[in-house]
């Protein structure tokens, strides 16, 4: 049986197409995509050089020496078909990651509180008590993009982003919530820090498309006994 739905595909460069499945976040379409991506993967092989999924779409960049925009929507029309359900995609990975909740590295976690009206406490109850699935891999190595954030504690991106995110910090942009694996620029909400490395050469990326991850709160010395960096956070002149 294949998998629903259909997504429209269109070519948006000279390498690469786009499968667009909706228009919103939504967790029916995260095993889909992982279908998709599956099949794409196994049917293409090497003609396909890149594969990025996202909440509702997937870019497959391929090689344009070796295919043309044509042959590749052709084939994954052709695809469809043989699709396999959904859930019968390998099982996605329950991850657990640890979170050391303080203003000295969550520089935002006090003014978001103040912002949603909640105490920190209240914060880091809501950001722990709900199982997020990883929805796409992008922006760096390794930074998985997850949701929902609970309503309560939802919050913009800032509006000019810093120059410098330490890698570990944890961070809320609107109903997303993610951790950043190592130092980049950065505008999501920082509310805590994580000591468990998200990104290695050896190993790649930690978190998966499909994978469901809870926060754990800890406190300072567990953080520092499982290898974090307490180093405080220092602000530097914005973008």
């Amino acid at each position: 049986m294949s998998v629903a739905p259909f997504p429209d595909i269109q070519p948006i460069a000279e390498d690469a197409v786009l499968l667009t499945f909706g228009d919103a976040i939504d967790p029916d379409l995260t095993p889909v995509i992982a279908a998709w991506c599956g099949a794409i993967r196994q049917r293409f092989g090497r003609r396909v050089t890149d594969l990025v999924p996202s909440y509702a779409t997937i870019t497959v960049y391929y090689n344009p020496l070796t295919s043309d925009f044509r042959f590749i929507i052709s084939e994954l029309r052709a695809l469809y078909d043989s699709l396999p359900e959904a859930g019968g995609q390998a099982e996605a990975q329950s991850i657990e990651l640890p979170v050391w909740y303080h203003p000295s590295v969550g520089p935002d976690l006090e003014r978001l509180a103040s912002a949603c009206e909640l105490s920190v406490d209240q914060v880091i109850e809501k950001h722990t008590t709900t199982a997020y699935q990883v929805y796409a891999l992008g922006f760096s190595p390794g930074f998985g993009f997850m949701g929902l954030v609970d309503p309560a504690i939802a919050h913009p991106r800032l509006e000019r982003p810093r120059v410098r995110v330490p890698g570990g910090s944890v961070g809320i942009a609107n109903r997303q919530t993610a951790v950043y694996p190592a130092p980049s620029p950065g505008g999501w909400q920082l509310i805590g820090r994580c000591p468990t490395q998200l990104f290695s050469e050896q190993d790649l990326a930690l978190l998966s498309v499909g994978d469901t991850v809870r926060f754990r709160a800890i406190d300072h010395a567990t953080f520092l006994s499982l290898g974090g960096d307490d180093t405080p956070f220092i602000e530097e002149a914005r973008q």
